[in-house]
């Protein structure tokens, strides 16, 4: 596989310093940065972005996440491994990751108001939408995941 384009910093750089601004808004929103590492992590898997889900699971592993708890994540609805405030966060990210097939039911909009405040429900789907979207990037451009272990957050 070969990239499609050698560095959209450069080609773009108003609009890539905007997303890498609304990141840094994401990371300072006040949600668990383990919780966000997995809500990144899993809509990755689901898009298929090898870039981010070698960043994403490298990231996670740095700040504590255990392996198992990685290894499980494809199968988190069968795992008694996540809490429920996670499990609320990773229902939601699989709906709106899958928006076209789920239309954001109602039973996981119920999970996430039980868990999430109004602003937090708001930030965490902030959250959902920005990793599509370096998803659809890294993924559309063919951007390749390093070979090593990703540089740590």
């Amino acid at each position: 596989m070969s990239p499609r384009l050698d560095n959209p910093f450069k080609i773009s750089p108003e609009v890539m310093k905007a997303m890498v601004s609304l990141e840094m808004a994401i990371q300072n929103c006040g949600l668990d940065r383990g919780l966000l590492h997995l809500v990144k992590l899993r809509a990755s898997q689901i898009n298929g972005c090898a870039y981010c889900i070698h960043m994403h699971a490298t990231e996670a592993r740095g700040h504590g996440e255990t392996e198992m708890r990685l290894y499980m994540l494809n199968a988190w609805r069968e795992s008694t491994l996540y809490s429920d405030r996670e499990r609320a966060a990773l229902a939601w990210t699989d709906a709106l990751t899958l928006l076209a097939g789920t239309g954001a039911p109602d039973a996981d909009y119920e999970l996430l108001k039980a868990q999430f405040n109004q602003a937090e429900q708001v930030n965490l789907t902030i959250a959902i939408g920005a990793i599509n979207t370096w998803n659809r990037l890294q993924v559309g451009f063919r951007a390749a995941h390093p070979v090593g272990p990703a540089r740590a957050a």
